[in-house]
């Protein structure tokens, strides 16, 4: 069980500064409104998840451990479903109502689109 918390935490390290860093280029890159570094990492999290979450259920390429590392760990680090939502108070908040529903839309379709379409590759590979 130790172990198993210390794979995921080294996971979630990587995915954790995977994703400060993503969020700080997004803010490089753009001025918009749009919270661009968190549904970055939101929809990319969800297509990486969707192919090993696929590789899980389709080979034995994923053990246990690597299951803990790169599923719990990074991908649990990397993703950010509360800065999602606190994005989405916060444009509520000030009342911007276009960005919020492109934002929520947008997250929530691509997410679910990216997790099928990932697990779809691996199943037809």
């Amino acid at each position: 069980m130790f172990k198993a918390m210390l794979i995921a935490g080294f996971g979630g390290f990587i995915g954790t500064c995977l994703r400060f860093l993503t969020g700080k280029l997004c803010h490089v890159i753009t001025t918009s409104a749009f919270p661009w570094g968190t549904f970055t990492v939101n929809v990319v999290g969800s297509f990486i998840i969707g192919i090993l979450f696929g590789l899980a259920e389709k080979t034995n390429l994923i053990s246990p451990q690597m299951n803990v590392l790169l599923i719990t760990g990074f991908c649990g680090g990397f993703t950010t479903f509360s800065s999602f939502a606190d994005d989405m108070y916060l444009m509520v908040q000030n009342k911007q109502w276009m960005w919020f529903g492109l934002y929520t839309g947008l997250s929530l379709l691509l997410g679910l689109l990216l997790v099928w379409l990932g697990r779809s590759i691996v199943k037809a590979s």
